[in-house]
């Protein structure tokens, strides 16, 4: 136990080691790039903001909002020049200013699309929240508008620069205790405010499935490094004067080539947050695994034991800041987004068919 402690540590650690010594072949290695957050909401505040401060790569340096009340009270947090300050009417103004670098898009998920492309035709890279679009058709677009503009395209998928997932995803990949068997791979909470915009259809795309999808997919298809050959899904709504036009709950499976089946639900009604991979006899996981306050990882070996920043965004923004600086694809792509919407878009139909759905990922 203490040897594999050692080794996942001495990884980390040289990985921290060796990330600036590849900026040091760019004559601006020391500037920070000048993220632009859009939309303040709590996210934003609670996580990306308080992150941003302590980035080595990139920084705060501009926000974006519809609420005057927020502009003031950011600029005054975070002094922000006020030339640093939009709103979504002015936002494509953007384009003038060489403060900002990245534009992190934060917003409800009907409102990927149009920002990621605007963003993208003002010249500045992209970081998108998860969900990436409503479907792959915007993914599509939002693809296409960065190769255009030759900007970086990037998707806030924070977990995969997390000690903890990315020793599951180790131990999977490596099949380091044989191959995978089953997967459980699950995310909910309750939430029955009809208010919030995740519960409106136009707004959310969706519901659970689309809120909170996307990280229990990541979970098993990263665990595995495969993508899915076909799924299942059931849908599920008991209060009906919440729930209008989505599930509730949805429960799916996704079948893997290499013989591994992972089970999950995705629920607004109950709390569930959990990572659990079979091989055989031998079992790893997370519990809980997806929020951001961070992971708890025990095997059957015993207790995983990593340790973590305060936020987990540090890490992936960092890493976005070093794609743009060195002009690589994020690992954590465009691409990768548009991926979940086509499992997601294939789960959605299996819910509402009842039938099975193989997916082709000719193409892709």
């Amino acid at each position: 136990m203490q040897r594999r402690k050692f080794i996942a540590q001495s990884t980390l650690a040289t990985a921290s080691l060796l990330a600036p010594a590849r900026l040091g072949c760019w004559p601006y290695a020391e500037k920070k790039l000048g993220v632009a957050l859009v939309g303040l909401g709590n996210y934003a505040t609670r996580q990306l903001a308080p992150a941003l401060q302590q980035t080595q790569h990139c920084r705060l340096a501009g926000i974006v909002t519809g609420t005057p009340s927020k502009a003031e009270s950011w600029k005054a947090q975070y002094q922000i020049p006020e030339k640093n300050i939009y709103n979504y009417n002015n936002f494509d103004e953007i384009r003038n200013n060489p403060d900002i670098d990245i534009v992190y898009v934060v917003l409800p998920n009907s409102m990927h699309a149009e920002f990621s492309i605007r963003a993208a035709k003002a010249g500045k890279h992209v970081i998108c929240e998860k969900p990436m679009a409503l479907n792959v058709k915007e993914c599509e677009q939002m693809i296409a508008a960065c190769k255009t503009a030759k900007v970086q395209l990037g998707v806030g998928y924070r977990l995969y620069y997390d000690p903890y997932h990315l020793e599951i995803r180790r131990l999977g990949t490596q099949k380091v205790h044989g191959a995978v068997k089953t997967i459980e791979s699950s995310l909910g909470f309750s939430m029955a405010d009809p208010k919030v915009w995740r519960l409106n259809k136009a707004l959310g795309g969706g519901g659970a499935i689309m809120d909170l999808g996307v990280y229990c997919i990541q979970g098993a298809r990263r665990t595995v490094g495969e993508l899915p050959s076909a799924v299942t899904a059931q849908g599920f709504v008991r209060d009906e004067k919440v729930f209008k036009d989505i599930f509730e709950m949805v429960m799916f499976q996704m079948e893997f080539p290499g013989g591994a089946v992972s089970n999950s639900t995705t629920t607004y009604s109950s709390y569930v947050d959990r990572l659990h991979v079979t091989s055989g006899y031998q079992w790893y996981g997370l519990q809980p695994s997806y929020n951001a306050t961070g992971a708890s990882g025990e095997t059957f070996e015993g207790k995983l034991n990593f340790q973590t920043p305060e936020f987990q965004q540090i890490a992936q923004l960092d890493a976005f800041a070093q794609d743009v600086l060195n002009g690589r694809t994020p690992e954590a792509s465009g691409q990768e987004g548009m991926i979940d919407l086509k499992i997601i878009e294939a789960i959605v139909k299996a819910a509402n068919t009842g039938k099975r759905v193989v997916l082709d990922w000719k193409g892709f």
